[in-house]
């Protein structure tokens, strides 16, 4: 590109400027007359915007401008400006011949020829479209990120309200928190080692039996295929499972030396989508009668449950039982921000 547009001939100097300019193949640089036509392309602008300098050389440089853009008169907007301030930079989404866009950083100079005198400007852009979309990963994260720890401090409230309301002491308040906790935190550390994307049932039913302590005994039998499940349900399925495992170690099949849980899980078709049915059932403990009262675990059983799908509870004399079918379009990773019930 001749920097210099006198009519002398063109000058060892020149040529060697016009090689660093070419072999700047990162940037695009594009010069123009004072009317916007392309009087010069560089290799670099042929790489990032697909056009050969034959094709540019004598056509109007707003080419590379989206439409929207030239609608709003943003090529002539730039140049004004840089007649008026000598230069300016900005920084907006382009496209290429192909018709892609890709997100620029430009930068518009006054272009001046022998006598010092303005004879057009020079364009010069990068891109920028990958720093541009790990900021906007970025910030999404960060969106993300907050929105969880919302979330997350929401549910150990109300967990901490709940355990201190219904505790006949604080010492019991205290170890029902405690273990409420460690059971959502668990739950937590399974999403974590998946990107926060799944967990499977399988995962969160161990969690929740290695956090009442029964890991490794056959008091408590899972089986079914493995099924993956998106972090909201993962959480409130972990709580879930956390209730039942500590109301059966107190009052129902783990609170002798004889009883067993069983939960099976297997997938069916319902309403034209396939959809995950849980059972839950003690055997083998002592009789159950059904509380006179709900507290807070069964009240977290019936609401998590029930907004993925149909869910009762019964509390039959030989053991309780849970039935809790869940379609798989609810259950699975969605990428929202849909609220941990």
């Amino acid at each position: 590109m001749n920097l210099d547009l006198s009519s002398s001939p063109i000058s060892s100097r020149e040529r060697f400027l016009e090689a660093i300019v070419q072999s700047a193949i990162d940037y695009a640089i594009i010069s123009s007359d004072l009317d916007g036509v392309v009087t010069s392309w560089n290799e670099g602008a042929r790489l990032i915007l697909g056009w050969t300098a034959d094709e540019m050389i004598g056509n109007p440089a707003n080419a590379f401008f989206t439409p929207e853009d030239r609608e709003n008169a943003v090529p002539e907007k730039e140049m004004a400006a840089a007649l008026k301030d000598g230069q300016g930079a900005d920084e907006r989404w382009h496209i290429k011949k192909d018709e892609t866009r890709f997100w620029a950083s430009g930068q518009m100079m006054l272009l001046r020829g022998g006598g010092n005198e303005v004879v057009g400007f020079i364009k010069i852009l990068r891109d920028r479209t990958e720093q541009r979309e790990q900021a906007d990963r970025q910030k999404l994260l960060m969106h993300e990120l907050s929105h969880r720890l919302k979330n997350t401090l929401s549910v150990v409230q109300a967990i901490a309200t709940q355990s201190l309301r219904n505790a006949s002491t604080l010492e019991e308040a205290g170890r029902t928190l405690h273990a409420r906790v460690a059971a959502y935190s668990r739950a937590h550390e399974v999403l974590l080692q998946n990107d926060w994307v799944s967990a499977t049932l399988r995962n969160i039913i161990d969690g929740a039996v290695t956090n009442i302590g029964l890991a490794g005994t056959s008091r408590v039998r899972a089986e079914g295929p493995d099924v993956v499940l998106g972090p909201q349900v993962a959480l409130a399925f972990a709580l879930v499972l956390h209730e039942l495992m500590t109301n059966a170690a107190k009052y129902g099949a783990l609170s002798n030396s004889e009883g067993i849980v069983q939960i099976t899980w297997d997938l069916q078709l319902a309403r034209d989508d396939e959809a995950l049915h849980i059972h839950w059932e003690e055997i083998g403990g002592p009789l159950v009668n059904a509380p006179e009262r709900k507290g807070f675990g069964s009240r977290l059983i019936a609401t998590s449950l029930q907004s993925y799908g149909p869910a009762t509870i019964d509390y039959k004399p030989s053991g309780v039982v849970l039935d809790c079918t869940m379609p798989l379009s609810k259950i699975r990773f969605q990428n929202d921000l849909t609220e941990t019930p």
